[in-house]
């Protein structure tokens, strides 16, 4: 035997040895008792990441562009307001949403404009719920549009 030979294999990328291969077992057939003992079952595949928004969501979200926050004078959507669309069984829309201070004057009426917006996208029962969370520029796609930079 070479000296070669002795060495175990290294990974390039890492430096770490590279463990020596043992066959596999065949598809389908049983593992042996010490084996399938000493080696943990297969861990279950990570959660897929959150599907893309569905065909209602974008048109609750376009519809949600007409909504204007009265004081900033910029939509719900540009300020980051809506967080949350859901769509319930029995049919009914569920939308979270923040407000810019917690005390808002002019929540009662952007909830209300809220709701009939969804509804003129999708019509069904809607259902409009504030979040407690405190709302910050950095929640804005584009903090820019408020004209300052922080």
């Amino acid at each position: 035997m070479s000296e070669r030979d002795e060495k175990p294999a290294v990974n390039p990328h890492t430096g770490a040895p590279i463990p020596p291969e043992t066959p596999a077992p065949a598809p389908g057939a049983p593992a042996s008792g010490a084996e399938a003992a000493a080696s943990p079952p297969p861990a279950p595949a990570p959660a897929a990441p959150t599907a893309a928004p569905s065909h209602q969501e974008l048109a609750v979200r376009a519809a949600l562009e007409t909504v204007m926050d009265p004081e900033i004078g910029l939509s719900v959507i540009d300020l980051g307001l809506i967080r949350e669309i859901h769509f319930l069984d029995p049919p009914k829309t569920l939308v979270r949403m923040m407000l810019t201070t917690p005390f808002c004057p002019y929540a009662p009426q952007l909830m209300a404009d809220v709701k009939q917006a969804t509804m003129s996208a999708v019509p069904q029962e809607c259902e409009v719920e504030i979040m407690p969370d405190a709302w910050s520029p950095d929640m804005m796609p584009d903090p820019g549009l408020l004209g300052f930079s922080y």
